[in-house]
């Protein structure tokens, strides 16, 4: 199973799940991944299954503006782990994650104990990691490898920018891999992290390319140790245990592996390590000075921008943390906030029928069909009442994509005039409807629209119960051909709404009923609107009414582009 997570754009923060399946990207509703960006097309690009492996591929789709893999256009192009996919001003970061019959890579990792004999690791070079940020602060005092890098600052830049914004922790720690591979050249990497209970754990891992099968990253749990309580960065090599060989010679006669480790700093607290290592020593770059006595590929200027890089990682992570924690926290208070309002509702609703049950007992022990008739009444009426705020809640709470049909909006208007005729009477209002009679077939979903203009028409009639003269609601279509645009307005002649309270009424639970609104009503028709691409302004005067304006856009059913954008109305 693999995911796409929106860094930058309109829909930055959201997550989407890749099934092994094509799936497209898009502005279009029909896309599993759509994208609210301009720069998108309808059908902008799709990731594909690469044939007999578990890995993806990126097609563009013949886009306007084209599908850009890390920074490169591309027509199609394999995907790993870390990849940047821009379509428009959007950019995804592409992440494989372990699944039903996929390989958890972290069980790769191996933790060697100090007394453990496969441990022979010594440690080359250590920085502390405050030398990090002095280097930063400074970039004059570093060697000429590490000065280039710092003085156009494409690497530290990319550290913070790449780190910085990112509040999914997955994503967050497949960037921090890449930006690590970028930087020094790593063929295997691994992220550390300490867990609830205070151990520390292989939490994100990658190779450079398909790891080898039965392959295994194995750290020397005694160089992190030391890593983790000296705060310090070091350079280590896979020492031979023969003493005729230092641990320079080793690694230039045998190619034994030679590795980086890094802590990961918080502000507050050290939250890990990152390691990462390499296999082979290829020719050297000429432009990385040498290690006297060590030809190995990691020099000290590679160190120190790994120990930057951590304390750039280390405080990303730290940051994540605190808002997945806040995130949680609001979650709960909006959790318990919910509760207490709904079962507020509930129990109104709940005496309700229990009102009108005794009258249904009393009337058939009384054999008075009259009174049965009254207590049957008030408990239809309250069952309406928990019926609508179930759907209310559903609503809300699920994301969906409006199933769009072929459908005459006026049809759908006037089903809402006729179910709300008998309310309206009963509370003694008149209620008006006005169809347009040139407003044009279009897409909608009509069982939403259905939904959120009952709402607004059944705010309108309780607003103007107690109206001086009576209370009046006029209900009427339009069609503006110039901008294709469909409008619905509810006018009433009720109590009016003041200025200052129009941005709340559409904030759930936020009801000018009192104990009669649930506050749900109003939220959803809105969010139902806005999945239509289209808007709900308010007009009002204390005293003197209210006038709901939807205004919804008209798509022609026979344009195969009729579904594209499906953006708001300006």
């Amino acid at each position: 199973m693999a995911s796409m997570y929106v860094i930058k754009g309109t829909d930055q923060g959201k997550r989407f799940t890749l099934r092994y399946r094509p799936t497209s990207l898009g502005r279009d509703g029909s896309n599993p991944i759509r994208l609210h960006d301009g720069e998108v097309s309808r059908r902008h690009a799709e990731v594909r299954p690469i044939e007999n492996t578990s890995r993806y591929r990126i097609v563009d789709l013949g886009s306007a503006n084209g599908t850009y893999l890390n920074g490169e256009p591309v027509d199609q192009a394999p995907l790993k782990s870390g990849d940047q996919v821009r379509l428009g001003q959007t950019v995804l970061v592409f992440a494989e994650e372990p699944g039903d019959g996929e390989r958890d890579l972290t069980a790769r990792v191996d933790m060697l104990n100090r007394a453990s004999p496969e441990d022979r690791s010594a440690i080359l070079k250590s920085i502390p990691v405050g030398e990090g940020s002095r280097v930063l602060e400074a970039p004059g005092t570093a060697g000429d490898w590490l000065k280039t890098r710092l003085a156009n600052l494409a690497v530290m830049y990319q550290a913070t920018q790449a780190v910085s914004q990112i509040l999914d922790p997955d994503a967050l720690l497949q960037q921090i891999l890449q930006l690590v591979f970028d930087s020094i050249g790593a063929d295997r990497c691994a992220i550390l992290l300490f867990d609830e209970a205070g151990e520390l754990a292989p939490t994100a891992v990658r190779w450079r390319g398909e790891a080898e099968p039965g392959e295994r990253i194995s750290i020397s749990r005694s160089i992190v140790d030391h890593v983790l309580e000296r705060g310090q960065g070091v350079i280590t090599s896979d020492a031979s245990a023969d003493a005729r060989f230092g641990p320079a010679q080793s690694i230039v006669d045998y190619g034994i592996r030679e590795a980086i480790c890094v802590p990961l700093q918080g502000r507050h607290e050290t939250m890990g390590a990152i390691y990462a290592d390499v296999r082979s020593y290829p020719e050297v770059d000429p432009a990385i000075p040498p290690v006297p006595g060590v030809r190995g590929r990691f020099t000290q200027d590679h160190l120190m921008l790994m120990v930057a890089i951590g304390h750039q990682a280390g405080l990303a992570v730290e940051n994540t943390r605190y808002y997945q924690a806040k995130l949680q926290s609001e979650r709960l208070a909006a959790v318990g906030q919910t509760i207490a309002t709904l079962s507020h509702h509930i129990k109104n609703i709940l005496q309700g029928i229990r009102g009108g049950s005794y009258l249904i007992d009393m009337g058939l022990n009384e054999k008075d069909e009259a009174i049965v008739r009254r207590g049957w009444t008030i408990v239809e009426k309250n069952q309406a009442k928990i019926y609508n705020l179930v759907m209310d809640m559903l609503s809300f709470s699920k994301e969906r994509e409006p199933m769009l049909e072929t459908a005459n909006l006026n049809e759908t208007a006037g089903d809402v005039i006729e179910l709300m005729r008998s309310r309206a009477a009963e509370m003694g209002v008149e209620l008006t409807w006005n169809p347009a009679s040139d407003l044009p077939a279009t897409l909608f979903d009509p069982e939403g629209i259905h939904q959120a203009l009952l709402n607004i028409v059944t705010n309108a009639i309780d607003a103007s119960e107690e109206a001086e003269g009576g209370g009046r609601v006029r209900v009427s279509t339009g069609y503006d051909a110039a901008t294709s645009t469909a409008t619905i307005t509810v006018e009433d002649n009720g109590v009016g709404i003041p200025e200052n309270e129009f941005q709340t009424i559409f904030q759930v639970f936020a009801s000018t009923k009192g104990s009669r609104g649930t506050g749900l009503g109003l939220p959803v028709s809105q969010k139902i609107i806005k999945e239509h691409g289209g808007r709900i302004t308010l007009t009002s005067r204390v005293g003197e009414g209210s006038k709901f304006l939807i205004e919804l856009p008209v798509r022609d059913p026979r344009d195969d582009s009729a579904t594209e954008g499906m953006q708001t109305l300006g």
